[in-house]
């Protein structure tokens, strides 16, 4: 039964929003309503390599399966359609199937595949992207039917139901169709990444030594005779800079009072090693991996 919408007056819409901290914003906009975090599990994935380590071994942990016939002949037959089935995107065999589809399994808590059907036989296998397809209640709530967008783009029940596999994973009383691995994640991936975005960010500004040359005695001059000796030091300065550049050593030699200094090397970087590791292991903590697999080499039993 589809409820009406309720009619809602005008919004007010903010129209100076303050910018991304990271280039992976969205993490930090992530409100768990059930639906549309497909792109923050995708971009979870792609911010974080270890996330998607975890997911790569995961899938390869989890191994394939053997088939058994009575007949002999079938048997072979059966063994040798596994191993060269096309599975679509230049990929054979029920392996690059599973693959993929587990793949989708654990990123976004549900997968969707198809046979390929001609003149009676099963001719291919492909998945698909199961972000691109609504899930709805058949007759009764045992029953699923796929929807998908057809030529038109319209949205309507895909026809041949029967020829496709949907698989939920941990599916809840509030979520049937599946829960993502990545579930609490965004939280702490976004702190994650703000530590990471801040430590580039610094070297950024002190990696790439910077300094302060300050000549005193400077005050009894006359202020144009002070000028000109400030940019003949400032000359000789920046020649001796770019001479090291070149790999030859060149002294820099000034008369009066001079201190040359590091700007910014009183304020050292702060140690991230400790906030990194704590973020990091609670993550893998929810991957369910030990983390000698992801080439983490931490004290562990």
């Amino acid at each position: 039964m589809k409820k009406k919408r309720k009619e809602q007056g005008p919004v007010a819409v903010c129209q100076l929003r303050s910018g991304q901290n990271h280039p992976f914003g969205a993490l930090r906009q992530f409100v768990p309503l059930g639906t549309g975090q497909e792109e923050i599990y995708r971009q979870l994935r792609e911010a974080i390599p270890v996330l998607d380590a975890a997911v790569g071994k995961l899938v390869r942990l989890s191994g394939g399966f053997q088939v058994a016939c009575k007949n002999p002949r079938a048997q072979k037959e059966l063994e040798t359609f596994l191993k060269y089935v096309p599975c679509g995107y230049g990929q054979t065999g029920i392996d690059s199937f599973l693959s993929c589809y587990v793949d989708s399994l654990l990123t976004y808590g549900r997968a969707v595949g198809e046979m390929v059907v001609s003149g009676g036989r099963v001719r291919g296998l492909c998945w698909g992207d199961v972000t691109l397809l609504d899930v709805c209640e058949g007759e009764s709530p045992m029953d699923v039917v796929l929807w998908g967008p057809d030529e038109q783009g319209v949205r309507r029940p895909l026809p041949l139901q029967h020829l496709l596999l949907f698989t939920a994973l941990n599916p809840e009383a509030k979520h049937p169709y599946g829960v993502s691995l990545f579930r609490g994640m965004p939280f702490l991936a976004d702190i994650l990444m703000r530590i990471y975005t801040a430590v580039g960010s610094n070297w950024d500004r002190a990696g790439n030594v910077r300094y302060s040359v300050i000549c005193k005695n400077g005050e009894s001059l006359d202020p144009a005779v002070a000028a000109q000796r400030g940019q003949q030091m400032a000359s000789e300065w920046a020649k001796a800079m770019e001479d090291s550049k070149n790999g030859t050593v060149r002294d820099f030699v000034a008369m009066g009072d001079v201190q040359i200094k590091v700007i910014g090397g009183e304020a050292p970087i702060l140690d991230s090693q400790i906030p990194v590791r704590q973020m990091l292991e609670q993550l893998v903590a929810k991957t369910g991996l030990p983390p000698f697999l992801l080439g983490l080499s931490w004290s562990t039993t």
